[in-house]
């Protein structure tokens, strides 16, 4: 097996994923662990993921420099190579900082670990450091701009150091680059596909005659979650819907169509008023994602007490939790937190159901893939993403009732127009945001001053990383128009340009 050693980057768990792709049996173990584990099993190749510390910096995490003389082949990638060279006597420092898309020009192609790659290639970075100097052993095979040192190796000791991400989607030719090591390692390879009866077998045997409520929201996750679910426990599943008023127009009629598909019904929860009642003044990111999830949880354990009384055994809810919320919650032990997800950093600590999450380790292309082999219609599976917490976190500041309105025709001509482009299929997401910010405009030969809307279209597979889509300016045009002219309060609109990393998907 190749064994992954997680040192917290937000991709991490995607390393795993590309192996398991290529077909090769992986192990994924944080950097403490990694030793005795190797001890104990037949370890054919080793790689070291990045991570959000510094090599430098006094509490970060570091391995057993033994690792690196077993004779075992390391691909070890950004924090991962940065302390590889520290450990073999390298200089890294702080340095030129490197987010997102970047040139790879490749100087040597003649060793295995480079064999297939054209000269230049766009590679997906995210460091702060940079490496100073090489240990002694090492070669230069690729730089960028601001990297002298992106890409080497240790012919000798197989050792490769990786600055830039292999594993993510927009890496040109990351996949070659995974594909050599793999053939460096020397493993047996056998692809296997996602395994839906393995996944409907694991939710009988933990719900057993316990009954389950659904939290569900219209979107592409938990709509997968609830079919499997549906699929394993029949009627011992009962699914909600939240209406809260944060979600987008036509949302409680879109969940009553896709569960009459499923062969379940819906129960629809309304609360818009209870809802802004809660977020009254709160302006916070992350004290706003805290509020909704907790609120959605009162709403279900209401629901969980009613149903009790009703003589139903009710110990589990479900959510469309997939591993892109978990890892930004800060999903393992060296992770950075970026965000509370509201179905994992934003839950309360002392809840009284137990989650059940099936999809937790699968990224969003996969869960499309699942829906499609449940045969789930293709708006449905094919749907932009929406985020569990709605507008609540794509309006920055407060969320007042005259905001939502605003947002909701914003956010609907931003789809109207995309979907009229013929680019709905081609871009991920594409959505507007009230920014907050303020600026003076000319409506009528008058001042007037008002909030700027921010639109944001992404072109992404997994939401690990994403590029802003190149929308024709006819498009962009059409958009902006519309918004200054048929939003009320608006003094005009501006386009996001930013690739994830160093952006998130939602603003907030």
């Amino acid at each position: 097996m190749i064994l992954v050693i997680d040192f917290g980057s937000q991709t991490a768990n995607l390393i795993e994923r590309r192996l398991k792709e290529l077909g090769v049996a992986t192990a994924f173990l944080p950097p403490e662990k990694a030793m005795e584990f190797i001890k104990k099993n037949h370890v054919a190749g080793i790689v070291l993921s990045g991570g959000p510390s510094s090599v430098y910096g006094p509490d970060s995490p570091t391995i057993d420099s033994n690792i690196f003389t077993l004779g075992i082949p390391v691909l070890a990638i950004c924090y991962g190579m940065q302390l590889m060279m520290k450990v073999y006597g390298g200089d890294v420092v702080t340095g030129k900082k490197e987010y997102g898309p970047s040139q790879l020009q490749i100087s040597n192609d003649k060793y295995q670990i480079s064999k297939g790659l054209t000269k230049n290639l766009t590679v997906w970075m995210s460091h702060g450091d940079e490496i100073k100097a090489l240990p002694k052993g090492f070669s230069v095979l690729g730089a960028t701009k601001h990297a002298s040192f992106a890409f080497v190796s240790n012919e000798k000791e197989r050792l490769y150091g990786l600055l830039f991400h292999p594993e993510v989607e927009h890496t040109e030719k990351g996949e070659i680059v995974l594909k050599n090591f793999v053939n460096i390692c020397n493993v047996s390879v056998d692809k296997k596909d996602i395994d839906i009866d393995e996944i409907i077998k694991k939710i009988k045997e933990t719900v057993g005659e316990s009954q389950v409520i659904g939290a569900v929201s219209g979107g592409v996750d938990s709509t997968v979650a609830a079919a499997l679910t549906a699929k394993a426990i029949g009627k011992q599943f009962v699914p909600f819907y939240v209406d809260n008023g944060l979600m987008r127009a036509g949302t409680t009629e879109s969940v009553r169509a896709i569960f009459k598909h499923i062969g379940v019904s819906a129960q629809v929860l309304r609360c818009e008023s209870e809802m802004l009642t809660l977020l009254k003044g709160r302006t916070d990111p992350e004290q706003k994602r805290k509020i909704i999830g907790k609120f959605y949880i009162t709403m279900f354990e209401r629901e969980m007490r009613r149903l009790r009384k009703q003589g139903k055994d009710v110990k589990y809810l479900l959510q469309g939790t997939i591993y892109s919320d978990v890892i930004e919650s800060k999903g393992t032990k060296h992770a950075s937190k970026i965000k509370s997800h509201h179905n994992v950093g934003g839950l309360p600590k002392n809840m009284k159901l137990k989650l059940l999450e099936p999809l937790r380790t699968f990224y969003k292309d996969e869960v499309r893939a699942i829906g499609a082999s449940l045969g789930l219609p293709d708006q449905f599976v094919w749907q932009q993403v929406f985020p569990g917490p709605g507008y609540g976190v794509r309006i920055r500041g407060e969320v007042t009732k005259e905001r939502l309105k605003r947002e909701r025709l914003a956010d609907a001509i931003v789809l109207e127009e995309v979907i009229k482009a013929g680019l709905f299929r081609k871009v991920f997401m594409s959505f507007a945001i009230m920014s907050g910010a303020d600026s003076t405009a000319v409506k009528g030969d008058g001042r007037f001053f008002g909030e700027v809307v921010a639109v944001r279209v992404v072109e992404s597979r997994d939401v690990m990383t994403s590029k802003w889509a190149h929308l024709p300016y006819d498009v962009l045009q059409a958009i902006s128009s519309r918004i200054v002219n048929e939003v009320p309060g608006i003094s005009r609109v501006v386009y996001d340009i930013t690739t994830k990393p160093p952006a998130t998907m939602e603003w907030e």
